[in-house]
């Protein structure tokens, strides 16, 4: 048990270093990417350019979505109160649905305005749009490569990821048009790119998406196989078989369980309890709520309908 604690204390104290670090890349995300906008915007209103203005309100919304994921990394970490006994933390999954909405959106606007360049082709301003949307690489693919190390744990940071890289990807095509038509002058490579682009982003996005809804359903979180984790429940000493087994997301980095455990005879609840949750608890599963009973009580998973 002391080994136990030990490993539970040193997990618990890498969790709050990752957290602190995390935290901090979010507010020099924010800070990075206002400022840029703000530069934006000022270049735009001196070269009278609506194109920079139009991508510094759309940049802002980069900001608006790093913001959020920031508020939902925030909600993931409130404590439970008399009306939400789990706190907000179902918020940080509302969030990740709505970033998720956010992309479609902007995946949308960009095939929009691809199709209507196509249809109604418009000279690029070369200059000062060519150095935006440069520096647009160098601080979307900053904050990109920032956030990229922490996508993985937390589906809010993976949206603000792929927001950024995103984004990136659009500056990127901006320069190569750019390139390519100063070259050869076909200007339809710019709303190519943009189509190209925007297809690119739906991908990405498409499973984003699809996990937000799922989690917001209370379904199985992505990683987690039922199955797998009813078979290591039954591999504790003195547990015969497991129903009632259930498993949902507190949160967009937390999960948790409910479960009956089929005692064997002489097995002690007081014994086989703390067992079960610290092989849950080492798989990821940090809420587990586990009622015992006897082989042969009447509460079966055929006389309860449960699976």
């Amino acid at each position: 048990m002391e080994h136990a604690h030990e490993h539970h204390h040193h997990h618990h104290h890498a969790a709050a270093v990752e957290s602190a670090s995390l935290r901090r890349i979010y507010w020099i995300s924010i800070a990075l990417n206002l400022a840029f906008v703000g530069v934006e915007a000022g270049v735009g209103l001196w070269k009278g350019s609506l194109g920079l203005l139009s991508d510094a309100g759309h940049n802002l919304s980069d900001v608006f979505s790093l913001v959020l994921a920031l508020i939902a990394f925030r909600l993931a970490a409130t404590r439970g109160n008399k009306h939400f006994t789990y706190g907000y933390r179902k918020g940080s999954i509302l969030i990740s649905l709505l970033n998720a909405v956010i992309l479609l959106v902007a995946v949308g606007a960009i095939l929009l305005e691809s199709i209507h360049k196509l249809r109604h082709p418009v000279p690029i301003d070369g200059g000062a749009i060519a150095w935006t949307a440069a520096a647009g690489i160098v601080v979307n693919g900053l904050t990109a490569f920032l956030l990229m190390k922490h996508r993985k744990g937390d589906i809010n940071t993976r949206g603000a990821f792929l927001h950024m890289a995103a984004d990136t990807l659009v500056s990127v095509g901006v320069v190569v048009s750019g390139i390519v038509i100063s070259l050869t002058g076909w200007s339809f490579i710019d709303p190519v790119i943009g189509i190209i682009v925007a297809i690119i982003i739906l991908v990405g996005t498409w499973d984003l998406l699809s996990e937000s809804l799922r989690m917001s359903l209370d379904a199985v979180p992505e990683g987690v196989d039922p199955d797998a984790v009813r078979s290591l429940m039954e591999q504790a000493e003195g547990v015969g078989s497991v129903h009632h087994l259930h498993i949902w997301p507190i949160s967009t980095t937390e999960t948790a369980l409910t479960a009956h455990l089929v005692l064997e005879q002489e097995a002690r609840p007081e014994k086989v309890i703390p067992a079960v949750k610290q092989k849950l608890c080492d798989a990821g599963i940090s809420h587990a709520t586990l009622e015992t009973e006897l082989a042969g009580h009447p509460c079966t998973e055929k006389s309860c309908g449960y699976l």
